[in-house]
């Protein structure tokens, strides 16, 4: 059986610590001891793998799933016996998937999410093998409060979802990697599943949870060009549809120098420990800096240490 799960630090789960003819009783254990209680049933006869990497951020909990085939179940009588309130909301990254629960079934692809309630009922089928990454809060934190219409609804490209899939898949790899940078994203993480789960429900969402989408959106826009080192406000207010004025109203006054600045120097720290023969100055380069000297002092600034001294120590600054 795993051990207990620390629900406030990094942990991995895998079947390959056990023999093969017990791996899906393990893995039972494993995905009970992350989520809530279960039931699971695996759809091939035999070869079973399954792994689990679990991190916190605040009551936010990131579970990236890699396995084979299963069907899962949390079942009337598992739940009459928990005191456990959460909404889940599974991202699908590869495979296909299907949720159920009040009467509907969700099908999930690549980007997709879909959201479903531990005090209910539900089914998740899983035909072939996949990837997901599953984000699960205590309702308590949620704007939400009736989750009856927006359950095992498909939220994919063209709505939130998509915004908010790239949002919490980036914020996993990052809590994992460097969660000291986590904690003041906590209140946009909740504020951009409370208006997921609003357009989810068909609700109108509240001008908070407007406003967190739209952040996410920058945040995005700024991830995807942090390469570019003629990446000004303009330029983002433009790519993300917005004006200036409203640019600074999502990302306070010190405007998108800051966050882009944090950005580039996590991308250059994931760089210099990956590529241990790039020179300083490539990497500088592949991070948007415009001068070597420039990268030396934003990277000393964010984490206390000149590029070369972090990869020699290879661990995290301040």
């Amino acid at each position: 059986m795993p051990a207990a799960l620390n629900r406030g630090a990094y942990a991995e789960l895998t079947t390959s610590l056990v023999p093969a003819r017990d791996a899906f009783a393990y893995w039972r254990e494993m995905i009970c001891a992350t989520f809530v209680r279960l039931v699971a049933e695996p759809v091939a006869d035999a070869g079973f793998t399954g792994r689990i990497e679990h991190v916190a951020v605040g009551d936010l909990e990131l579970s990236t799933v890699v396995a084979g085939s299963q069907h899962v179940r949390r079942t009337s009588s598992l739940i009459a016996d928990s005191d456990e309130e959460y909404l889940l909301a599974s991202i699908q990254v590869r495979g296909r998937g299907r949720v159920e629960q009040d009467g509907r079934t969700a099908l999930l692809s690549p980007g997709d999410l879909a959201f479903y309630d531990s005090t209910r009922p539900y089914t998740l089928h899983f035909d072939d093998p996949f990837h997901q990454l599953v984000v699960q809060v205590p309702k308590r934190e949620l704007l939400v409060r009736d989750t009856r219409q927006l359950t095992a609804r498909t939220c994919g490209r063209g709505s939130p979802g998509a915004v908010v899939s790239t949002f919490f898949t980036s914020l996993a790899e990052t809590a994992k990697t460097t969660p000291e940078h986590t904690s003041l994203l906590l209140p946009h993480a909740l504020g951009l599943l409370s208006a997921t789960a609003s357009f989810a429900g068909n609700a109108r969402p509240g001008p908070d949870a407007v406003e967190e989408m739209a952040r996410a959106r920058v945040l995005a826009f700024l991830r995807r060009h942090l390469a570019d080192p003629r990446l000004d406000a303009d330029a983002v207010a433009q790519g993300c549809h917005v004006s200036r004025r409203t640019l600074y109203r999502i990302v306070g006054a010190e405007g998108v120098a800051a966050p882009l600045r944090r950005m580039r120097i996590d991308h250059a720290q994931a760089i210099l420990l990956a590529e241990p023969e790039r020179t300083i100055g490539s990497v500088a380069s592949a991070c948007g800096f415009d001068s070597e000297s420039g990268f030396h002092r934003a990277f000393r600034t964010v984490t206390g240490r000149s590029p070369g001294e972090y990869r020699r120590s290879g661990t995290p600054g301040r």
